[in-house]
């Protein structure tokens, strides 16, 4: 067939015609396929919006000029570990701190509990937990003694489906009986106990990180095993959600951080009889800087609660690095509900914090642990305590380089003698065996020479 012959004139006027209706293909195209992206990459979303990591060589510091002493405790050092949470807690009231473990790889919570003598034994409260994420200890049903409530991921890696539980270990004389109080949400991440509606019972602040949808919620308790939830807020990749009467005013109010779509802080003003103000105190600039987690401690001693914020978190990467933003900001509580952002530590992948009397002078410091912090760079530690001077100026010390990948940290006077130790706990993200592998870890802090 012989084609239709064209002038140039028209020839002109059909191609700028073509060019806005390819334009508004384009845009539709687009339009369509944003949200699967969306949904199923957001790494790459977030890649889009951020730059990318640099590949930097790590951070280092002075070795502590005070003495810690090095100790594992339960199994022997594996190069698989999956350790999700520790927590420091005198479970069976005795005088003396226990260790609460979330093992994601047995899929358990452990109790290692401390003898006089200061060894451990070895005791499993719940099995078949898949992923704890975090253990609250507290009397849910205000028997007497201490419970464990537990928040379930599910799932290690971002996902959206249904796999997230809240699971209350109730203690009876048979044991811990476990209770499923919340199921059918996505991913849990932290659970906290409190009474948050002043009718003198235990609730409970549960975030939901899921993946690309997670929200921040409270469940009320109506007696029993029966809770009914109460969402605050709708939005993806909470971590923690610590509680603390942050204004002053005598009941509980809620934080939260939230790191999936903006790298945001928020708080939610408990206005009594269970309704709550929601505000945003804090959002980043940058979109990569890794929200690790969120803590409460009343850092400078002036009798309100602060918030100390580690940020290091990288893992939607392929291959994670330090970088120059990662480390650690404490939020000064000014009162009226402003939060003052100081940064107060740099370091490479810093992942979990915990506020601790590390040399026993009367103020606090801060203790930090890392998951990527260049590992084939001697010298880098995978653990370091910030000294507060006492004027919340801080001086970073390496506690230790082994084991690496930390991502769990906590912080209290294991052997009574006025200084807090610390305990952490290792996730290992590639499963090779290296040497300096671990599962979970002590310090106990000693005397400075």
């Amino acid at each position: 067939m012989t084609a239709e012959p064209v002038n140039p004139g028209e020839q002109d006027r059909r191609i700028e015609t073509a060019k806005p209706r390819r334009a508004l293909l384009t845009l539709l195209l687009v339009a369509v396929a944003i949200p699967p992206l969306t949904y199923f990459s957001k790494p790459l979303v977030r890649a889009l919006k951020s730059p990318s990591p640099l590949h930097v060589g790590g951070t280092s510091f002075p070795e502590s000029k005070r003495q810690f002493e090095q100790e594992s405790i339960g199994p022997e050092p594996a190069w698989n570990s999956q350790i999700t949470n520790v927590q420091m807690v005198d479970l069976d009231q005795d005088g003396l701190l226990d260790v609460i473990v979330c093992d994601a790889l047995r899929s358990q919570v452990i109790w290692y509990r401390q003898h006089p003598q200061g060894d451990w034994e070895e005791h499993v409260l719940g099995s078949d937990l898949l992923v704890p994420a975090h253990a609250t200890v507290a009397d849910l049903d205000q028997d007497g003694d201490q419970d464990v409530v537990v928040a379930i991921l599910g799932d290690l890696f971002g996902t959206d489906r249904y796999s997230g539980r809240v699971v209350w270990l109730e203690q009876t004389a048979d044991g811990f009986v476990p209770h499923v109080i919340l199921d059918d949400v996505r991913r849990v991440t932290d659970v906290r106990v409190g009474d948050l509606d002043g009718d003198d019972d235990y609730d409970i602040a549960v975030a939901v990180f899921g993946y690309s949808i997670g929200q921040i919620l409270w469940l009320e308790n109506r007696g029993g095993e029966a809770f009914r939830d109460h969402v605050l807020l709708h939005a993806p990749g909470t971590i923690h959600v610590p509680l603390a009467d942050f204004d002053g005013d005598g009941d509980l109010d809620i934080a939260a951080v939230v790191s999936q779509e903006e790298e945001e802080i928020w708080a939610f003003e408990n206005k009594g009889g269970g309704e709550f103000h929601s505000r945003r105190l804090h959002v980043s600039d940058n979109f990569d800087i890794g929200s690790a987690g969120l803590i409460q401690d009343d850092l400078d001693g002036d009798g309100d609660p602060d918030l100390i914020w580690p940020v290091g978190d990288n893992l939607e990467y392929e291959f994670s690095y330090p970088q120059p933003y990662h480390g650690c900001i404490w939020f000064e509580n000014k009162g009226d509900w402003e939060f003052e952002p100081h940064r107060i530590a740099n370091f490479g992948g810093a992942y979990a914090a915990a506020a601790g009397d590390i040399d026993g002078d009367g103020d606090r410091d801060v203790v930090l642990v890392s998951m990527v912090n260049e590992w084939q760079e001697p010298g880098n530690p995978c653990i370091v305590w910030l000294e507060n001077d006492g004027s919340q100026q801080f001086q970073v010390w390496r506690v230790a380089d082994r084991p690496t990948h930390l991502t769990t940290v906590a912080c209290g006077d294991l052997d009574g003698d006025g200084r807090d130790d610390i305990v952490a706990g290792v996730m290992k993200k590639m499963l090779k065996h290296t040497d300096r592998d671990g599962r979970v870890v002590s310090w106990r802090s000693g005397d400075q020479p």
